[in-house]
């Protein structure tokens, strides 16, 4: 039995790339700064009515709502083209897109630190509560997209307070020093450039300290974030601009920023190591997108890191946190399972209204061929009489509603039989 379009109910649809299924070249490319997520969810405007991004280091993601899923899911794929400037045979390889139920999973296992890099890491509960405060803000979300993250938001902090997932959970700030401490012996006695003040440069300074890590220099395009940030570590502070003298100093260097480019030039770290050719230097680049150039780490005495070279780091977190990825699991189960009593809901709605609708339209004809049969009534009489008729449509229509908003698996059923039965495709009811 076919569903009429003009009654399709909402489907939810996510398309988006993460860590484990694109290489950081293709991540950076679809990555949006938060400075410019209200530009890039007016963009979005011009492509779906209503949508989500959820964009972090490790993933951009839209989530949207549409009567007609496989025409959204071609939408969000196109935006995705068109923000990263590929072709779509290029980008498509790397492209996940989730349906229905498995769309409200993957965002609650998002939500809760599950799809993470670093599972159980703290941050992405309140990227995924900002992605939907962005999206209110620039008048993109609708009642759906609303309830949904609003359960992945309750469903997050729920797996957080029952489970111990992230407990003493890396971020990948913190899993940037661990690897330093990994590859250099003695990191609390090496010289740390750190590159980026900002948030993720906030979380490196705190492993740093950790690590006991003392002689630390931050450097940033702006003098005053890094100093303050300095002080805490106890170090100095210098301008972005003025780093190669700093460089030439470094034992390690980490770089965080959040700039379109990249800030550390192959140029500038082969002049460095020429000028201390019996020194390695360490260098993490966290960012993305990247901060330095990929030909840096083919010079002689440079060993690079990026993002994606935190996969080991990755896979031994995931197996010592099994236990609790089963429970986290759990509760993401049974909090999706309530989500969807409500989420089918939104089948019968459209039915229910076409169906009060169509049962109105034919008391209202019906009334007006009585009353001109009838003597000239008064206000009252008529207002009486069409208390009366609203009243037996009411009844007659109470059931019928009653079944189709009940929570179990039979409403399916019902809707499609009550629109066969009422002929509520569009077609006349007279």
């Amino acid at each position: 039995m076919q569903r009429s379009p003009g009654l399709a109910h909402p489907q939810l649809c996510v398309v988006g790339v993460q860590h484990d299924t694109s290489p950081v070249a293709i991540r950076e490319k679809l990555s949006i700064p938060r400075r410019q997520m209200q530009e890039t969810l007016a963009t979005l405007r011009g492509y779906l009515p209503a949508g989500v991004i959820l964009a972090t280091c490790n993933r951009t993601e839209i989530y949207a709502t549409h009567e007609d899923g496989a025409a959204s899911e071609q939408t969000m794929r196109r935006f995705l083209k068109d923000w990263a400037g590929m072709s779509q045979d290029e980008l498509a390889p790397y492209l996940y897109c989730l349906s229905g139920h498995a769309a409200m999973r993957h965002l609650s296992q998002t939500a809760s630190g599950l799809c993470s890099m670093v599972v159980g890491e703290h941050e992405i509960l309140g990227q995924t509560r900002r992605a939907l405060e962005e999206a209110e803000q620039a008048g993109m979300v609708n009642v759906p997209l609303r309830k949904l993250f609003q359960h992945a938001i309750r469903t997050g902090r729920r797996v957080r307070e029952e489970t111990d997932i992230s407990r003493n959970a890396l971020s990948v700030s913190a899993a940037a020093v661990h690897l330093a401490a990994a590859v250099t012996s003695d990191i609390s006695r090496r010289r740390v450039l750190l590159i980026g003040a900002g948030e993720a440069g906030k979380l490196v300074a705190r492993a740093l300290a950790q690590e006991r890590v003392s002689r630390v220099t931050v450097a940033s395009r702006d003098l005053g974030n890094a100093r303050d940030l300095a002080s805490v570590l106890g170090g100095d502070a210098v301008h972005l601009g003025h780093i190669q003298s700093e460089m030439e100093a470094a034992d390690i260097l980490i770089t965080c920023t959040g700039a379109p480019h990249f800030v550390v030039h192959c140029d500038a770290v082969k002049a460095v190591m020429l000028s201390r050719p019996d020194r390695p230097m360490v260098i993490i680049d966290i960012a993305v997108p990247r901060d330095v150039e990929p030909e840096v780490g083919r010079i002689e005495g440079v060993l690079l890191y990026d993002i994606d070279k935190f996969n080991h780091i990755s896979e031994v977190n995931r197996k010592s946190r099994e236990k609790e990825i089963v429970k986290a699991i759990e509760v993401v189960d049974d909090e999706l399972e309530r989500f969807m009593l409500w989420w089918r809901t939104l089948e019968a709605k459209p039915t229910i209204s076409a169906l009060t609708q169509m049962a109105d339209d034919i008391r209202q004809r019906e009334l007006r061929v009585t009353l001109k049969k009838l003597p000239q009534l008064s206000q009252k009489d008529y207002d009486a009489l069409d208390a009366m008729t609203r009243a037996i449509v009411n009844k007659v229509l109470h059931h019928p509603i009653k079944c189709l908003k009940q929570n179990d698996v039979r409403r399916e059923d019902f809707v499609e039989a009550v629109q066969e039965l009422f002929n509520l495709d569009g077609r006349s009811s007279s």
